[in-house]
């Protein structure tokens, strides 16, 4: 059960927070290796971005992706979100004397990342079709190309979300700010999750961003970078650290309010079942 809220919270925030990551993966993808000042600039900022893309390719354009990015949403976070779950209810991510250990629930945050990205991979490639043609061309192996480049994304983003998420909860009940079975607790430290984790994760972003959508040989080789380590280095060396954080104003868009709707979601959900069937 704890996967199917898990998945059904991601998809709830999935539905709001899609046409941001629309946005943020234009603007990422725009004056790719190129100097700052060199190529033209489709999109100026978010919101100028919103305008030109609802302007030119219609409304509909700014769900793009949607069909997939729902069952994406699902599955990764269905099984990242329920596999953290389960290790929190089995009382893992606390010591012998009971307090929460920011270590254990980092570590947990990262390797439920890695299985729910690890398994997801192919439908972040595309859909149905997608899959096929991707697998004729490719091969089977196809299916998770890029894959492994996004995993450090993964490890950061999933550890550094979660581990916030539970140790800020820990804090807010400690000090007694709201009653501890409030919802404003889980919101406020979604919040905070939020917005920390847009800061560790923008430049991995970036860079998997890249690596998923570079051209590639017959063998199914990337022609632009040979890893994530590669993009990221590519990136600073001929755009400077600012390229790293291109479109970090997207990515909070996108990041902060899909962290904070899903992980409220998430904890509204579980709430709820444990307090109906207990």
């Amino acid at each position: 059960m704890d996967f199917l809220l898990s998945g059904l919270a991601a998809c709830g925030a999935c539905v709001f927070t899609n046409p941001l990551e629309v946005v943020k993966t234009r603007m990422q993808l725009q004056g790719e290796l190129q100097a700052p000042g060199s190529y033209q600039r489709h999109y100026r900022n978010v919101f100028h971005a919103f305008i030109t893309i609802g302007k030119v390719d219609g409304l509909a354009a700014l769900q793009k992706g949607l069909a997939p990015a729902l069952i994406y949403q699902f599955l990764m976070n269905g099984i990242r979100l329920g596999t953290y779950g389960l290790v929190e209810a089995g009382g893992y991510l606390h010591t012998a004397e009971g307090t929460h250990s920011p270590g254990r629930s980092a570590a947990a945050g990262a390797l439920a990342g890695v299985l729910g990205a690890y398994l997801g991979s192919p439908i972040y490639m595309g859909m149905f079709q997608a899959l096929t043609q991707i697998g004729q061309k490719h091969g089977l192996m196809g299916l998770w190309r890029g894959s492994l480049g996004g995993l450090p994304r993964v490890i950061v983003g999933s550890s550094t979300q979660l581990c916030t998420f539970s140790s800020t909860k820990d804090l807010i009940t400690q000090w007694e700010v709201f009653p501890s079975q409030s919802w404003k607790v889980a919101l406020v430290a979604a919040m905070v999750s939020g917005f920390v984790v847009v800061l560790a994760m923008t430049p991995f972003d970036v860079a998997s961003t890249r690596l998923y959508n570079q051209p590639t040989d017959a063998r199914g080789k990337g022609l632009m970078y040979r890893g994530i380590l590669d993009a990221l280095l590519q990136t600073a060396r001929t755009e400077g650290i600012v390229g790293m954080y291109k479109g970090i104003g997207a990515s909070y868009f996108r990041l902060g309010p899909h962290t904070i709707l899903s992980l409220f979601f998430w904890d509204q959900l579980r709430s709820l079942y444990y307090r109906y069937t207990k």
